[in-house]
């Protein structure tokens, strides 16, 4: 199995807002235990829309993440990819977590957008870079 983490480079950490990730580590699991991580850059995606696809192409059949809003659900939804929102701290942790079935997520986390104003579902907070 391959999941992804939206990730932030300088804390090592969950990055909070999926459409304004960077950089996603991608992981690979077997046996319940993590074989091989990478590092891959989102930057020249163009975005939002393109993030679903790219993740599909790297093969990844799940997500861990902070906030993620409604369309980027379903957008990942289309491509087979399951999402674990509501994550937060060490993504290596999570990704462990992960993959012994312990993983503590928040299914209504969420982010939202209205009028340039943007809120995160996830302890009240959402962290931009």
């Amino acid at each position: 199995m391959i999941i992804a983490s939206t990730f932030d480079k300088q804390t090592g950490s969950v990055f909070q807002h999926f459409g304004r990730t960077e950089t996603f580590r991608i992981y690979t699991i077997d046996n319940g235990k993590i074989i091989n991580k990478k590092d891959v850059s989102a930057v020249e995606t163009g975005g939002h829309a393109a993030l679903a696809p790219f993740l599909h192409e790297q093969g990844v059949n799940a997500l861990i993440a902070g906030g993620i809003g409604g369309g980027a659900r379903t957008a990942l939804s289309s491509y087979g990819i399951e999402v674990f929102p509501g994550v937060s701290g060490d993504a290596d942790e999570a990704a462990k977590a992960f993959a012994e079935g312990k993983l503590e997520y928040d299914p209504e986390a969420s982010c939202h957008h209205n009028d340039g104003e943007h809120t995160c579902g996830h302890h009240g907070q959402c962290h931009h870079e």
